[in-house]
């Protein structure tokens, strides 16, 4: 059931990965349903619709360079490798960015970069990037990672806090033209 989502690539990438293998063994029954499950550390694995809709957003081409933050479980990490030509991903909880690597080095990712560590300053090391996805609800649009975005490149965030808003920014320039794609 694809919701709205109609871009192939991602459709067949969400078919491709194997959900159950990213959540904890105790909702392994539930990895295909539609909702966030819990995966440790307080945070979640978001649900399969969000995944989709998120990376739709991001229109990954094949040459592109991803920069995600917030690995969380991996799955969404997986997505984007699926679509990629290299995926650099950081997240602030160690014991859940080495649980997520270990997951994507079994299924033999290797268009995957790990970083531990404040995903509010990006990974200037290999930026520019033609997308940023930011996985976990910022308070407001994170203008200071733009600066890391190639020129025509895009950003998916959700903004807010109870509410949240799933916001698309693009860069042209020196500005970010932003739209409200729906509410997460």
């Amino acid at each position: 059931m694809s919701r709205g989502v109609k871009d192939k690539r991602v459709i067949e990438a969400m078919l491709k990965v194997p959900r159950h293998l990213f959540v904890p063994e105790g909702f392994v029954h539930q990895a295909y349903e539609d909702y966030p499950l819990p995966i440790g550390q307080g945070q979640t694995i978001s649900q399969p619709y969000i995944v989709a809709a998120m990376t739709e957003a991001l229109k990954v081409e094949e040459r592109n360079r991803v920069l995600e933050i917030g690995t969380g479980s991996g799955y969404q990490t997986a997505i984007l490798a699926e679509l990629a030509k290299m995926v650099y991903t950081v997240e602030i909880v160690e014991e859940l960015s080495r649980r997520a690597r270990l997951v994507l080095n079994r299924l033999d990712y290797r268009n995957i970069r790990f970083r531990i560590g404040d995903g509010n300053e990006g990974w200037s090391e290999f930026a520019p990037y033609d997308r940023i996805i930011i996985t976990a609800a910022a308070p407001s649009f994170p203008f200071k990672l733009t600066e890391q975005l190639v020129d025509g490149g895009r950003m998916v965030v959700p903004v807010g806090s109870g509410t949240q808003t799933l916001i698309l920014g693009v860069k042209h320039g020196q500005r970010i033209v932003q739209r409200s794609l729906m509410n997460v």
